[in-house]
């Protein structure tokens, strides 16, 4: 093998490796169980999520409970999907002003999953979630 396509070989290897460790990166962030205070249903939760990841928070609830979900931000740039038991997106989650803000009736019992991310830049955000 001549010195060219080993130099090639290898610049193609560290790239790929590069970029494999990039994409994991994005992936990662903060996972967190969402713990009531004793008989209190509401829990207020802050944090930074960095650009490019997305933080989680795992809530149990039944079905027939109401769910409502606020995030604010200092730069309004922190929005949010719920995902349901099984990995669905919540409906009407995610869309439009439901990025920031929803309410409704939970479908299923199990954990639902709260992902935040920013949608420019870091975010640093408050996240208040009601269960009742």
């Amino acid at each position: 093998m001549n010195q060219e396509l080993k130099t090639k070989l290898t610049a193609i290897f560290f790239w790929t490796l590069l970029l494999a460790t990039c994409v994991l990166a994005v992936q990662t962030g903060l996972s967190k169980r969402v713990r009531f205070p004793r008989g209190g249903t509401t829990a207020t939760l802050k944090n930074s999520v960095v650009r490019g990841t997305a933080d989680r928070y795992t809530l149990g609830a039944r079905s027939g409970q109401k769910l409502t979900a606020r995030i604010t931000s200092l730069e309004d740039n922190a929005i949010f999907l719920i995902y349901q038991p099984g990995g669905e997106i919540l409906e009407g989650t995610g869309e439009g002003p439901n990025e920031m803000n929803w309410s409704g009736e939970l479908p299923h019992s199990g954990d639902y999953v709260i992902e935040v991310s920013g949608t420019r830049g870091n975010a640093t955000y408050t996240l208040k979630v009601t269960v009742r």
